[in-house]
């Protein structure tokens, strides 16, 4: 499975979130306060229960409800695991639900939440992939302190342009295939503990601005990512090559 397959098979599991006997100007608040995300928001009516209420759901399944005041909390970074947030049980079901657009700098500020995250476990091993050595540059400094940190092993992937210099403490891999060329990762396998797993995956599309993907706390779908990198390109590959697609 490549990367563009990965970012496919999330997008094609589209949820919905109804809102049921919203307040005024709710609704939209939400389309805007979710505007970045491939998620469709509709309004409803029922004949009993709670009012501004949420529902999460994927074609007929029942994911999850959330009170529309919680959803709406202001305050918190796009992207972020917040721990006991009051619309956590959104958050927990909208981690694989596709982002549109994204400029480069809510790329880096997402991908901040990885790295982070492979800061404090300081132990695993974190794959990031930035295009080309223009865009991995300025985080050269951040780069070769996380491959500096404990036990935790670091690989950046790029594709031909700019000349590049190795980096200390951090695997450089240098591919020219398109995959690499064209998406934006991040991926951090959690070191000892699955639950610290999660990813960033994003790809330019042509005709299209800013990037279009996802990022995940679910181990499995890290997993399929981890597993791609690694088979693909493999630890020694450090020289241009034409694996991928």
């Amino acid at each position: 499975m490549t990367l563009r397959e990965l970012i496919e098979g999330v997008e094609a599991h589209e949820k919905t979130l109804t809102v049921f006997d919203p307040e005024p100007g709710a609704v939209e608040s939400l389309r805007e306060h979710f505007g970045d995300r491939n998620l469709v928001i509709e309004c409803a009516s029922a004949d009993r229960g709670p009012e501004n209420y949420a529902v999460l759901g994927r074609g007929d399944e029942f994911v999850t409800a959330v009170s529309v005041a919680n959803l709406l909390e202001s305050g918190r970074r796009a992207g972020s695991k917040t721990v006991d947030s009051p619309y956590q049980p959104i958050l927990d079901h909208l981690d694989e639900t596709m982002f549109t657009s994204y400029d480069r700098e809510r790329m880096l500020a997402a991908s901040e939440e990885i790295e982070d995250r492979a800061f404090r476990v300081a132990s695993g091993t974190l794959h990031a992939g930035f295009q080309y050595p223009s865009n991995v540059e300025p985080q050269r400094e951040a780069y070769e302190r996380l491959g500096n940190r404990g036990d935790l092993d670091v690989h950046v992937y790029v594709a031909p342009g700019d000349s590049i210099d190795s980096f200390d403490d951090v695997s450089l891999h240098v591919e020219d295939c398109a995959e690499i060329r064209r998406s934006w990762f991040v991926a951090f396998d959690g070191g000892d503990l699955r639950e610290n797993m999660c990813a960033l995956v994003a790809e330019e599309r042509e005709g299209t601005e800013g990037f279009y993907g996802f990022w995940t706390y679910d181990p499995s779908t890290v997993d399929y990512a981890l597993n791609h990198l690694e088979a693909t390109y493999p630890a020694d590959s450090n020289e241009p090559t034409t694996t991928g697609t």
